[in-house]
């Protein structure tokens, strides 16, 4: 019997996940990447949940599946844990900090007026360009280390120059993810994964088909209510997110911003705003949903929006945790995911381009201070909630500047 086997079989409570993960979700700044070395020190390192190998693998799995990479880890871990209710337990407990502090934001946004209120929102707008700029520098360091993988990513944002909104999205992943099966670059990992989970083949199939029904069948209802049509865009922008959480701003972007459900500005600040708090980026669904126009809205809105944009994520998770094993050691599959990442890095660059940069700099001032995010991310290290403040104090800045 190996040693992942026997951890998993040293079963806790559904409460106890619930205690742990809530202090992840209070303490977790710094996006998936940091997320995750959070939970190995506190889970593999402090608290000896499973070992170190099987964390790898856990970890390895959920950075190849679209969705939001460390709320995906931390569920699998619930599961491992304490079985169905923990996988619940860890993802409300990780999820609930971050969500309500957006969520009283988006309550709160409309009470404030004034120079001030409106110099903290342009600075919100500001520093999501140095964010995204980050995103973008650092996924093409790692996936667009050669010519042709970089020629996936710039024929990524050619698509999304002529084909904008959610058909180009589709089309530019679609695209590197069949430009990376051509080429041929992956290399399989052999079999032998030491991922225990309490979930059968039965289980994965059955998620499978929940996800592809889900995803085929949405789009042909959501004209008939708005119930439906949050549900299929948010649902849709949750399922394209491969290469990390920042790959859904132009997502959600399409989905919400296109049809003027929340507006443009709204958007960038509170896009900005949920890089200052802990836990999953994808949290700001709670954000837009709250704001949405027409209704449902507020805690409905809330709560439908984080619902649709999770789910994909942890169906397909499911689905495929009981083939993983196999599934690891196909060299095509790999191919594909090096030209998926390749695309999603293309399309965070012309997000970053529009709607962030075209709607956050309007003059010199404004790129001086998004430059000055930029080095206080990536040559201070500084953490982002720090910067989001530093660019709230600019904003407010340059907005009384401009009024005197």
């Amino acid at each position: 019997m190996n040693e992942t086997t026997q951890s998993s079989r040293r079963q806790g409570s559904p409460l106890e996940v619930f205690l742990v993960f809530l202090r992840l979700g209070l303490m977790s700044f710094g996006g998936p990447i940091a997320h995750l070395g959070y939970f190995r020190d506190e889970l593999v390192t402090r608290r000896g949940w499973l070992s170190e190998q099987a964390y790898g693998d856990l970890v390895a799995l959920c950075q190849f599946l679209p969705g939001p990479a460390s709320s995906q880890a931390g569920f699998a871990l619930g599961l491992m844990r304490a079985g169905w209710l923990g996988g619940l337990a860890a993802f409300l407990a990780f999820t609930l900090p971050s969500a309500l502090l957006l969520f009283s934001l988006a309550l709160s946004a409309g009470s404030l007026a004034g120079p001030v209120a409106a110099g903290m929102v342009h600075g919100l707008k500001i520093v999501a360009v140095a964010i995204v700029f980050q995103a973008v520098w650092g996924m093409a360091r790692v996936f667009c280390p050669d010519p042709a993988r970089a020629s996936i990513a710039v024929a990524a944002v050619a698509m999304l120059a002529f084909i904008p909104g959610t058909f180009g999205l589709t089309g530019a992943i679609a695209l590197g993810g069949s430009a990376g099966f051509l080429l041929g670059r992956g290399a399989g990992v052999p079999a032998g994964g030491r991922i225990g989970l309490p979930v059968s083949p039965g289980t994965g199939i059955a998620a499978l088909s929940v996800f592809l029904v889900l995803l085929v069948l949405l789009p042909l209802v959501s004209g008939q209510s708005p119930v439906l049509a949050i549900l299929d865009g948010f649902y849709r922008a949750g399922a394209l997110v491969f290469g990390g959480g920042h790959v859904v701003l132009p997502l959600l972007q399409a989905e919400v911003v296109g049809p003027g459900w929340v507006s443009g500005d709204a958007f960038l600040s509170g896009y900005g705003a949920a890089q200052a708090v802990p836990g999953p980026l994808f949290t700001f669904a709670a954000y837009l949903g709250a704001l949405l126009d027409p209704a449902p809205n507020a805690v409905a809105g809330a709560l439908l929006a984080l619902l649709a944009l999770f789910l994909p994520g942890f169906l397909v998770l499911i689905a495929v945790l009981p083939f993983w094993d196999r599934l690891r050691a196909l060299s095509w599959a790999q191919s594909v995911l090096q030209g998926t990442n390749a695309a999603v890095v293309g399309i965070l660059g012309a997000a970053l381009y529009s709607p962030v940069f075209t709607s956050a700099i309007g003059d010199v001032r404004d790129l001086l201070l998004a430059l000055i995010c930029v080095l206080a991310l990536m040559s201070w290290k500084l953490p982002p909630w720090a910067v989001v403040l530093i660019a709230a104090v600019g904003g407010t800045g340059l907005e009384l500047a401009g009024r005197l």
